[in-house]
């Protein structure tokens, strides 16, 4: 509008122009962007009026082209253009089609240049890191591999002097350092998820004991304890069954984050699911129904007026049910009280036996590191008070479903502190309990002092001994070279200078922290207890009131309805919301209370130069 403005107002009015948008938007072939672009034609009279439309034409940047009077030039010009634009049709045309040909027979081997170059690129990023020697002929470099690919390295490089003719040999030697080495441990794609786990929390230190293993049994079964339903179980092993027949089909696709993460943990998923069928037919629950597998209940009522809601009514006739839980309880009103007592006891023993084997493997990680401080002034007083307290509290419990005992352990416990000499009555549960208690309270608390106060002082006569050694060994060299060496030895030792403050802190810190984490940790594997009820509890609120409520109605549609209610809490409560929920769960007890007793994780991982290692990132 404002070109068709000014042109009037220049020319007086004496002017004719049309002027029409273009439907497509055009390529500028200065910028290479879409644009909009008008076509226009303007109708003058005289010279003057055509000098004017020639100059605001300029200042709009709009291209001008000549438009014949004759009629039959006039024809002839659109007959050329319309031939110059079929010819620059065929050649685009053309052009595309030579350029998909190219990008099609390229397209096989992109794949493989593409892997090349990555694979070029590693290679000189890696010699990058090389140094050259003192002749300038030949590189030198320093790396770590496992001691048992030390052979499959040596033929490697001799395969390579080989193959490319080259007239110096590769020379592989072994080096002595004081360096701490990466940490490489061997996994299959079983033993690699659950290594993952540990790895995530840190990765072991050089030749330090490596919780991964022992992970492969615990996680699952402590992950079972709280998800203990063998038709729940059943339904995941199914699902991860799947997983693991499909895998290599899986593995060549695109996931997204939430298959990815389960595809990488199918095997874990594979054992948890497993155990928890274990621990499943242990409690009696499929789906919250109890079922009579292993035989019938040892108990029957003793009266025809013996209801399912009661067990007082209830005669035993049988031998005890041979495995799990007995039938008869589940329904009952003694249901809760029983599971509750049983699930909290079995939560305490379970707590303190894999406590006291993190404890143990930190005796095996002192004992390997030949560190006897540890063994005596960490480990032995550690298991003491660990055992003192929770260890004898977890043999009462054993006591007690041996022997049938009515006596209250937590009264036991509690006044075991605040009253050790008062009389026990009916919570004594063998001869000789008031002297054993006075013994473990009085071990627990030489154990507490026994953690905190030899070790800084024997580490600092080892320091003291050590720094006397190298003094003397200056002393008896007679090699100026040697002794300003050890010279130069001492001073950057002396920088290190053992603050002996700092030390008693941190094993002050370190005594505070394992002595409440006794009980704190002990308390922490309650979470087994409440998680077990929890899932029993909503799996049973999912059976009663939806599926057997539902089905007692004689409509069809109530009772789909219900089904499908039924199928949609399970799947999404159940089996995906409580499964990750007690994932979590076992992930902390595995970080916090196991791994904390003898795992420093301080360590890094073995990155090794690989072709297929380039491939997996790439992925």
């Amino acid at each position: 509008m404002a070109f068709e403005r000014i042109l009037f107002r220049s020319t007086r009015g004496n002017i004719f122009l049309r002027q029409e948008p273009v439907d497509e938007h055009v390529t500028d072939p200065v910028s290479g962007e879409k644009v909009v672009k008008n076509a226009f034609i303007i109708f003058y009279s005289g010279d003057r009026a055509k000098a004017k439309i020639l100059k605001i034409c300029d200042a709009f940047n709009a291209n001008r082209y000549p438009f014949p009077e004759d009629v039959s030039k006039q024809l002839h010009t659109v007959q050329e253009v319309s031939a110059k634009l079929s010819e620059l049709k065929a050649t685009i045309d053309l052009g595309l089609a030579h350029r998909g040909n190219i990008l099609k027979s390229i397209a096989s081997e992109f794949e493989n240049w593409n892997r090349l170059a990555n694979k070029e690129k590693s290679i000189y990023h890696t010699l990058n890191m090389l140094s050259v020697d003192v002749t300038k002929k030949c590189l030198v470099g320093e790396g770590w591999t496992p001691v048992f690919a030390a052979t499959q390295i040596q033929d490697a490089l001799q395969r390579a002097t080989i193959d490319s003719k080259s007239q110096v040999g590769s020379i592989f030697q072994v080096l002595d350092t004081k360096e701490s080495p990466p940490t490489y441990f061997q996994t299959n794609k079983f033993t690699l998820a659950f290594q993952e786990i540990v790895d995530a929390y840190g990765v072991a230190k050089y030749q330090e004991a490596n919780p991964g293993v022992f992970t492969i049994v615990t996680f699952p079964f402590l992950f079972a304890v709280m998800f203990g339903d063998w038709g729940h179980g059943i339904c995941l092993l199914v699902a991860t069954l799947y997983l693991i027949i499909q895998e290599k089909k899986l593995a060549s696709q695109k996931l997204g984050d939430i298959m990815e993460m389960m595809f990488g943990g199918r095997y874990v998923i594979m054992m948890m699911s497993l155990f928890s069928i274990y621990t499943g037919l242990v409690y009696n629950e499929f789906f919250s129904v109890p079922l009579e597998l292993f035989g019938k209940s040892a108990y029957a009522c003793r009266d025809p007026s013996c209801g399912d809601a009661a067990t007082e009514g209830l005669l035993k006739v049988r031998r005890t049910y041979p495995f799990g839980v007995d039938p008869v309880w589940h329904g009952s009103r003694s249901e809760l009280p029983f599971l509750n007592s049983l699930k909290m006891k079995m939560s305490i023993l379970l707590g303190v036996a894999q406590m006291n084997l993190g404890i143990i493997i930190s005796y095996f990680n002192a004992k390997f590191f030949r560190n006897s401080v540890n063994v005596w002034y960490q480990f032995v007083p550690q298991l003491i008070f660990l055992n003192s307290l929770f260890g004898y509290l977890s043999v009462l419990i054993i006591i007690k479903w041996c022997t049938g005992a009515k006596a209250d352990l937590y009264h036991t416990m509690i006044y075991m502190f605040l009253s050790p000499t008062d009389e026990l009555g009916e919570n004594q549960l063998f001869p000789g309990q008031k002297t054993v208690q006075l013994v473990l309270l009085l071990l627990a608390l030489v154990a507490v002092p026994w953690m905190l106060i030899p070790k800084p002082f024997f580490l600092k006569m080892e320091h003291e001994r050590r720094r006397e050694g190298h003094q003397y060994a200056m002393l008896q060299s007679a090699d100026e070279s040697v002794v300003a060496d050890l010279g130069d030895h001492e001073d950057s030792n002396h920088h290190e200078e053992f603050e002996f403050s700092e030390v008693f802190v941190h094993q002050l810190i370190h005594t505070i922290e394992f002595v409440l984490g006794a009980v704190s940790n002990t308390a922490s594997y309650l979470r087994l207890w409440a998680l077990s009820l929890a899932h029993s509890e909503l799996s049973s609120v999912f059976y009663d009131k939806v599926l057997l409520l539902t089905w007692g109605y004689n409509y069809i549609t109530i009772r789909l309805s219900g089904i499908a209610i039924f199928i949609a809490a399970t799947v999404g409560v159940l089996l995906v919301m409580e499964t990750l929920s007690a994932f979590l769960h076992a992930l902390r007890l595995h970080w916090v209370e196991f791994q904390n007793k003898f795992y420093e994780g301080d360590g890094y991982k073995f990155a090794p130069f690989s072709f297929a290692l380039i491939g997996e990132e790439e992925d």
